[in-house]
């Protein structure tokens, strides 16, 4: 490869100037150039790329270092090789020291040795043009590395800077959330909390770090375990109240949960919502509701013992379209007496002033007195209650009128959504001192969305046109359950029925009355 280099050879002697050309010809190098005169040599180097140049040292014009050293200002990276006399070594020796040159070659010279040399020089030329290009690739990189440097730093800067203004911005909501902000690690531990929470606790912030959450978030219904955040979902929690120490009170909350993970641990944050106002708000209104409810109690009672004299005679002789009237004006106010009803029942367990009576009965003969009740309803809808028992006689204790409450709206409500002549199942399964009472329809079903909201207040069931109640009857008969510690839910699927059931645990026993 190194054969193809450019040669320039300069010596005032013609026969050398061939000579060293035929030579090197017939060595294969093809590239070669002769000049006997330095000054025409230097100005082919001005417009012509080299990479050897063979100088004579003796020449009448410049002599051999003089040239080269003009030479090397042009073409720095070409080798250069100075033919010289023997008598010039020390001078060729000095060259070589202030000039750089790569090789001086005494006359006569072996042609063996001097295509050695000769080789050995380009492949120095181009392993210095070599080392050029990559020393200017390197700085043209360097260059860019530079700019990039600097950009790199100023974005960084930049960032950086966003960064602390939205982490400042996130900070200050944080700290004037006026919600509680509580982060605490899988063992409840807490880890930091903002000011909101530090007044509702009323403690120092160092006193409660490091504390059990949930031993100062309690529920008098049920204690909060970690299995309840395993899934990694949010969780809301209700019906909990926060204590405070500091003025030995306890103050009603709510709980948003919600999981966080990082590259090295999990952990939550809890928003804890002071909810004394809302209470306060719902108590008055609740105890509006009570108050107007109970007092409508007595002017519907009126009426509906009013009418019953007149559907019977006492005052008179009526005729059958004033019969007809008078019974759906009394069944109406029957119908608003029975929501009255419901109304404050709804009210006292909300309030806690519902007290339940239990006693010991059987169960098996008070859901056989329910369906003797709904027996008219049955029959006007074509429709059989089938009841199923694994036992003839099931004694539990629990309130008995409240649990009748439950059954008979579970069955009304079955009969009511079954389709014409078709049968309403009640299946009464006692597993050891457990009850479980199954109601199943074959209606329209409900969605699982509908299912889930079922047993709220006023929920009528279903996005679709199921009922035209006022759905308290299941709300009701949820915190009738509930009241005995036992379950209520339901199992429902579109245009296939649906199957409702309570479970009461623990309740048959030896007991005859429990207050």
């Amino acid at each position: 490869m190194d054969k193809l280099g450019k040669i320039l050879i300069v010596d005032d002697e013609a026969m050398v100037t061939k000579t060293l050309s035929m030579l090197l010809g017939l060595e294969g190098f093809s590239n070669v150039t002769a000049y006997n005169n330095p000054n025409e040599a230097l100005n082919y180097i001005k417009k012509n790329e080299v990479d050897l140049i063979i100088s004579d040292f003796i020449m009448p014009e410049m002599n051999g270092i003089d040239f080269l050293e003009n030479a090397k200002k042009l073409q720095k990276d070409a080798s250069t090789i100075l033919l010289t006399g023997y008598a010039d070594k020390e001078n060729a020796i000095r060259a070589i020291n202030e000039i750089g040159i790569f090789k001086y070659i005494e006359k006569p010279w072996d042609n063996r040795n001097l295509i050695i040399n000769i080789k050995n020089a380009l492949t120095q030329a181009r392993l210095k043009k070599e080392l050029d290009k990559k020393i200017e690739e390197l700085e043209i990189a360097n260059k860019k590395l530079e700019n990039y440097s600097k950009d790199l730093e100023e974005t960084v800067q930049k960032r950086t800077l966003e960064l602390m203004q939205a982490n400042s911005k996130l900070n200050a909501v944080i700290e004037n959330c006026a919600d509680g902000i509580i982060l605490f690690n899988q063992d409840m531990k807490i880890t930091d909390l903002n000011n909101a929470s530090i007044n509702l606790f009323g403690q120092n912030k160092k006193d409660l770090l490091n504390k059990n959450l949930f031993e100062l978030v309690v529920s008098e219904s049920k204690q909060f375990s970690t299995n309840e955040l395993t899934n990694k979902t949010n969780v809301f929690l209700r019906n909990y109240s926060l204590i405070n120490y500091k003025k030995d009170i306890k103050i009603p909350v709510e709980i948003s949960i919600a999981p966080v993970s990082d590259e090295k641990n999990n952990f939550y944050v809890a928003v804890i919502r002071d909810c004394t106002y809302q209470k306060e708000t719902e108590r008055l209104r609740d105890d509006f509701i009570a108050t107007l409810t109970h007092d409508l109690r007595t002017p519907l009672l009126a009426s509906i013992s009013g009418l019953d004299f007149v559907l019977d005679k006492s005052l008179g002789e009526i005729n059958e379209k004033q019969n007809n009237l008078f019974n759906a004006m009394k069944k109406s106010s029957e119908d608003m007496l029975g929501l009255v009803n419901a109304l404050l029942e709804v009210y006292r367990y909300e309030a806690g002033k519902t007290y339940l009576c239990k006693t010991k009965f059987d169960i098996v003969k008070l859901i056989q007195e329910c369906n003797q009740e709904l027996e008219s309803l049955a029959k006007k809808a074509n429709i059989e209650i089938e009841i199923s028992k694994n036992e003839d006689e099931i004694f539990i204790n629990a309130d008995k009128n409240e649990i009748r409450r439950v059954i008979i709206n579970l069955i009304g409500n079955a009969i009511k959504h079954s389709q014409d002549s078709s049968c309403v199942k009640v299946n009464i399964i006692q597993d050891k001192k457990d009850i479980k009472v199954e109601v199943i329809d074959d209606g329209i079903g409900l969605s699982q969305e509908d299912c889930s909201k079922l047993f709220n207040r006023f929920s009528q069931g279903t996005n679709q046109k199921r009922s035209s109640s006022t759905g308290l009857g299941l709300y009701l008969s949820r915190q009738i359950i509930e009241a005995h510690n036992g379950k209520i839910y339901v199992e429902s699927e579109l245009n296939k029925g649906s199957k409702f059931s309570f479970e009461l645990k623990n309740v048959i026993n030896d007991c005859k009355v429990i207050l």
